[in-house]
């Protein structure tokens, strides 16, 4: 079982941090999804598997891992009841990792970003470890107590917010706004853009699932 997936989903990618996050890891599986394909073809790496319903790859590169390569290439109706990158995620589970990270989640269109961080949700029911990464912000979802060195943080800032519902007794220790015993709704904006003030982050609560964002200024 490769213990690391990587997809490459059709947002906004930065190559030069993409190139970074996949050099990191010697052993994982690569799935590239619609236009997140285009990078792949741009660096000659070769995924393990090609998902979507390709309406925005171009034609070139399509025809070139259809023609040329023996990659399994699952096409899917553009007409249908799930993203591309929920299909991706789908596929990673299926077939078998402990750590799922998304590259080409994040960029204009909000209306992706919010599914894709939705989607998290799929891989958190496996057991699977699962984050969206760009070059400046690492985004998962969280159901038990987080603790994180200032000195593997992402970023400069951290954000929480409730994910399918309200968040009890959430207490915070190690940072700028420490916070005790909250009880956080779904329209409560008090933990945007905290920060690490001490050496190890701790966050605890006794109910619900958390929207982890670690991010910082380009």
């Amino acid at each position: 079982m490769s213990r690391v997936t990587i997809i490459i989903s059709g947002g906004a990618i930065n190559d030069n941090f993409a190139l970074s996050v996949l050099e990191s890891y010697e052993s994982k599986r690569i799935i590239g999804v619609d236009k997140g394909v285009e990078f792949l073809y741009r660096h000659k790496i070769e995924p393990e598997y090609i998902v979507g319903d390709f309406d925005s790859i171009s034609e070139e590169v399509i025809r070139y891992y259809r023609e040329e390569t023996k990659i399994p290439i699952r096409e899917y109706n553009p007409v249908k009841d799930a993203s591309d990158t929920e299909i991706a995620i789908r596929l990673a589970i299926t077939l078998g990792c402990d750590r799922m990270i998304i590259l080409g989640a994040t960029g204009c269109r909000i209306d992706h970003v919010w599914a894709n961080v939705q989607s998290l949700e799929i891989a958190r029911k496996a057991g699977i470890q699962a984050e969206i990464l760009d070059s400046c912000n690492r985004i998962r979802l969280c159901d038990r107590e987080v603790r994180l060195k200032r000195r593997n943080a992402f970023g400069k800032y951290f954000s929480l917010f409730p994910f399918g519902g309200e968040v009890e007794d959430l207490t915070i220790r190690g940072a700028k706004y420490p916070l005790n015993h909250h009880h956080l709704l779904p329209n409560d904006s008090l933990c945007v853009s905290n920060e690490i003030a001490e050496d190890e982050l701790v966050i605890t609560f006794a109910y619900g699932t958390l929207i982890l964002m670690e991010t910082k200024d380009e």
